[in-house]
């Protein structure tokens, strides 16, 4: 299986760029891990078939036919010569292409503190993905914490399925959220979305500079302590929603040898103007190569397809309208940039890593994440540090380790694809 253009991905960046490959007649692959394409933004569930531009850009897969549509796929190891193993329910196989765009979008960002690990703490985009797969919140009082516009989509989302918003509580100061807000005028559309979710959660508690400082319940969350300005407020609910951002997805990007840039707010994958990455025939586009939204996520999206085919007339005539994205992710990240008081909130018993049951404590010991990781596991089960590495770089200052493969838990058979195809080299 061998493709002009394979693309990781099939959110809103990676849809874009599928459409317009396809349209171009070359050979498409599109993998997602998802079962449904549409990615954590226009995930698809039960009771929610995507609609407006969700609509019109999983649509266009069904229209082409050199499109192949590789669902419930993940990538396990990047392999030499254009080739990546990946696998499905049903077995493992190699996949190769000609150009890889990489859209592989981002994921939350989970600080420690005493009662996170509780039963009904999720996310806030986890509560999202959860209500859309079908979970009941009805009539349940949720509380909505952390920092950025996701908050109130997860809100919305909640508000929509019956749940009562107990709160939604932002780390980011109201001079920085009344900043942010004036900004939106230089991008009507996100202006209009911020405009119709406040509208719509007029009634419901907004603390800025705030924060969850603890979670209390026995067996399931039940009420949370919210710590605003120098005062301590607790509020009664069932579940409580809160994430601090979005981090971009690099780990497949790394192992392919591309290079990253790092900034006070994130680590991305390094592009130039046409969403190329440092290896050839690599493009990235969308969260993994920085935080933006779904427009901008489009947009390069767009703008990395025409690119990979050479066609630079219409990936150019982009730029603009990216720019001005951009701004907006600058000014988003700007306003919403993480107190320091949330690196104090975890005490030495609080759970760190929740894999390997590393407390806080344990962790603090050592310098730097890999002696962590030496002498207590931390990082080192399923989810290879993806939610307590964050937690430790933004706490204790560490750099992370770049993740080896396999990239995700995979069967014994898949692995051994690698192997099969050596002896095939080697009797050649």
């Amino acid at each position: 299986m061998k493709f002009d253009i394979l693309i990781i991905g099939a959110g809103p960046a990676g849809l874009h760029a599928a459409r317009i490959a396809a349209e171009a007649g070359v050979q498409v692959g599109i993998i997602d891990d998802n079962a449904l394409p549409g990615g954590q933004i226009w995930r698809q569930g039960p009771q929610h078939a995507p609609k407006g531009p969700a609509r019109a850009a999983i649509d266009a897969l069904a229209r082409h036919k050199n499109i192949a549509r590789l669902c419930g796929t993940r990538v396990v190891q990047s392999l030499p010569g254009k080739t990546l193993l990946v696998e499905d329910a049903a077995r493992g196989y190699q996949i190769g292409y000609e150009n890889l765009i990489v859209a592989t979008g981002a994921r939350e960002r989970f600080l420690p503190y005493p009662g996170w690990t509780l039963p009904g703490v999720t996310g806030a985009g986890g509560l999202q993905a959860l209500i859309k797969g079908g979970m009941p919140v009805e009539g349940q009082r949720i509380v909505i914490a952390g920092t950025g516009p996701l908050l109130w989509a997860a809100a919305i989302t909640a508000r929509q399925h019956g749940a009562t918003v107990a709160a939604i509580v932002e780390q980011a100061s109201a001079s920085h959220v009344r900043r942010f807000a004036s900004g939106l005028l230089k991008t009507p559309a996100k202006l209009l979305q911020a405009a119709r979710m406040r509208f719509a959660l007029r009634a419901t508690p907004y603390y800025r500079g705030a924060y969850v400082a603890e979670a209390h319940g026995e067996t399931h969350m039940t009420r949370v302590r919210v710590r605003h300005g120098d005062e301590d407020m607790n509020i009664d609910c069932d579940r409580l929603a809160c994430a601090y951002g979005l981090v971009p997805n690099v780990q497949i990007g790394i192992a392919l040898g591309c290079e990253v840039v790092e900034t006070r707010f994130e680590t991305a994958l390094r592009v130039d103007e046409w969403q190329a990455t440092s290896v050839p025939d690599v493009y990235a586009a969308g969260e993994c190569a920085g935080v933006g939204g779904m427009e901008l996520a489009a947009l390069e999206g767009r703008i990395a397809a025409h690119a990979a085919m050479g066609d630079r007339e219409h990936a150019r005539a982009l730029f603009a309208a990216r720019d001005a994205y951009r701004q907006f992710a600058r000014r988003m990240h700007e306003a919403f940039e993480l107190h320091p008081e949330l690196r104090t909130l975890a005490q030495p018993g609080t759970i760190l890593c929740r894999c390997e049951d590393v407390a806080f404590g344990d962790a603090s010991k050592y310098r730097s994440w890999r002696d962590a990781k030496l002498h207590t596991r931390c990082g080192m089960g399923p989810c290879q540090g993806k939610i307590c590495g964050e937690a430790a770089a933004f706490c204790f200052g560490w750099r992370t380790d770049a993740q080896r493969p396999p990239f995700v838990p995979a069967r014994i058979a898949t692995l051994l694809e690698v192997e099969s195809s050596l002896d095939v080299d080697h009797a050649q």
